[in-house]
């Protein structure tokens, strides 16, 4: 539901290689699903701009802006909390920071069919570099809760870190990236998202309904990998261990 003093709200996202953008009024909600990745820089402002004009409204007409603030890929994070910084400052409206693996929650939990709940739900997305982002939630009375942290982990520490979680689903990227090597300890997969920019106008709604929202200058990415890139030693390094582990032909 959509606070009345918040008729507006606008929510972006730029985390992964899919560009969401969602926008709802009283009369309903418009989204946008778009490939990002590198060209998310570039493509976001207009979609947001197409959308609004679909909507009849302006950028001053938006009450809150939500945003995508991670975790996932460096330049997506600070494209979206730029964008949603740059809006905000200009209409003199609050921003609200979503965590990005709760929208894929989110669309998991649409495609499960649940409503109520409870439903815990573990997500884990590729992080390239071998690494994955993994977090779990319950979906409980209209509302996300955190059961385990997003953090940064290497496949193999998957299970320790969801160690006494009873899931009844797992979703996201990561078991379509590493297959065999990532056990599916749930009774449902969801690895394909649905529909990410309608679920993240769910959670944009769900969230603006209980939080007050922050000021522009007090929004910042969440970053779980502070280094983004081998040096060319590591990669050579890598390769070598990798054919290491490798079956012998």
């Amino acid at each position: 539901m959509i606070p009345p003093l918040r008729p507006h709200v606008l929510a972006i996202d730029t985390a992964t290689e899919a560009l969401a953008v969602a926008l709802h009024t009283p009369a309903g909600g418009i989204t946008a699903n778009a490939a990002g990745g590198a060209a998310a820089s570039a493509v976001l402002l207009p979609q947001v701009a197409a959308l609004l004009r679909q909507a009849g409204l302006r950028h001053a007409d938006l009450s809150l802006i939500a945003f995508g603030r991670g975790p996932g890929a460096f330049t997506g994070l600070r494209t979206a909390c730029a964008v949603a910084q740059g809006l905000a400052f200009g209409i003199g409206c609050p921003v609200l920071p979503l965590d990005s693996l709760q929208i894929v929650a989110e669309d998991a939990r649409l495609q499960a069919g649940v409503d109520a709940g409870p439903f815990d739900i573990g997500v884990a997305m590729d992080a390239r570099m071998d690494e994955l982002y993994a977090a779990a939630y319950r979906w409980h009375q209209g509302a996300w809760h955190t059961l385990a942290a997003p953090a940064l982990l290497a496949p193999a520490a998957l299970p320790m870190a969801w160690q006494g979680l009873t899931l009844a689903a797992v979703a996201g990227s990561s078991w379509s990236a590493f297959g065999d090597r990532l056990p599916v300890p749930a009774a449902r997969l969801f690895a394909c998202e649905h529909d990410r920019a309608a679920a993240l106008g769910r959670l944009a709604l769900q969230r603006a309904a209980c939080e007050p929202g922050l000021d522009a200058a007090e929004a910042l990415p969440l970053y779980l990998r502070d280094k983004v890139a081998f040096t060319t030693a590591e990669r050579e390094a890598a390769k070598v261990a990798k054919m290491a582990q490798a079956p012998a032909a």
